[in-house]
């Protein structure tokens, strides 16, 4: 090669970069990885779930639950026109389970906290609405009107149940009657409550029931949190292992919700005593919902 062809052979060559080698993962490297997009794809499986849980579900049960309290309107008004044109004809009294007999208001949860109340706690009968525990008592029986709800997602109406205190009322509605129950006293407030907040005029008619009722309701407080299995709290007389007659009960009511919110590992118990019933008439409201 002459000088001339080798001056003109190195003005043409092309100088490629030097390419540094890519090492290839190894498989501690690998697993690392695989296991970071596993954990962000389960996580978002998780949200997914979270958000059909609390939003979703609650939307499908709104729409559930104002069927169930139109149907229960329906029903009303067409007793009410059966009473008007035949009144020796029965309105109906049997509970159908799955389908709403009674509202429920608590105004301390504010003003529009309304929820028909359906026969029946499967997990159906939730979707809808707060359900009665069929074999305890009905509203104002002697007993206890045991109602479970739950507290979040599935139209949530225990959601706040937590913030009731002592004296709040729980009004519930049936077809003929209002009754107005009051949360008892907490374990903490029934010494001293006769000068302490028993003095508060809501109060009126609550007292810790072992003082009214006997000794047999001494651990029936305003509200306990208890393990799942625990279904002694909606017993006629909760958490009393004896028998007493019937004429000697209390009329309570039992409300149920898991604890804490996002788990079902314990349970929120609210009991309340009845103190006033009234006829339900056209055009009348209980003062406990008018604010009077």
């Amino acid at each position: 090669m002459s000088v001339r062809t080798r001056r003109q052979f190195d003005e043409d060559t092309v100088v490629l970069p030097r390419v540094r080698a890519v090492p290839r993962d190894g498989i501690g490297r690998r697993a690392v990885r695989g296991f970071g997009e596993l954990l962000i794809t389960v996580g978002l499986v998780v949200l997914l779930f979270v958000v059909y849980e609390v939003y979703v579900t609650d939307l499908l049960s709104v729409r559930k639950q104002n069927n169930a309290e139109a149907q229960l309107n329906a029903q009303w008004d067409a007793d009410a026109n059966t009473v008007a044109t035949d009144p020796q004809r029965p309105i109906r009294t049997n509970l159908v389970p799955g389908e709403a007999f009674a509202k429920m208001y608590i105004p301390a949860l504010g003003e529009d906290y309304r929820f028909a109340v359906v026969e029946g706690t499967t997990p159906a009968d939730l979707e809808v609405g707060p359900g009665h525990y069929r074999a305890t008592a009905g509203p104002g029986e002697k007993g206890n009107f045991a109602v479970a709800g739950h507290r979040v997602g599935k139209g949530a109406p225990f959601n706040d149940l937590d913030l009731l205190q002592s004296c709040d009322a729980v009004v519930v509605e049936t077809e003929s009657m209002w009754f107005v129950y009051r949360v008892l006293p907490m374990t903490n407030e029934k010494v001293g409550w006769a000068q302490g907040k028993g003095r508060d005029p809501r109060c009126a008619g609550v007292q810790p029931l072992e003082l009214t009722h006997g000794a047999p309701y001494a651990n029936t407080p305003g509200q306990e949190i208890v393990l799942p299995e625990q279904g002694e709290v909606i017993d006629p007389v909760p958490n009393y292992r004896g028998e007493l007659p019937a004429d000697q009960m209390a009329s309570l009511m039992t409300m149920t919700t898991c604890h804490p919110k996002f788990s079902d590992r314990q349970r929120l118990i609210v009991h309340a005593v009845l103190t006033q019933s009234y006829p339900r008439n056209p055009g009348f409201l209980p003062g406990e919902l008018t604010g009077g």
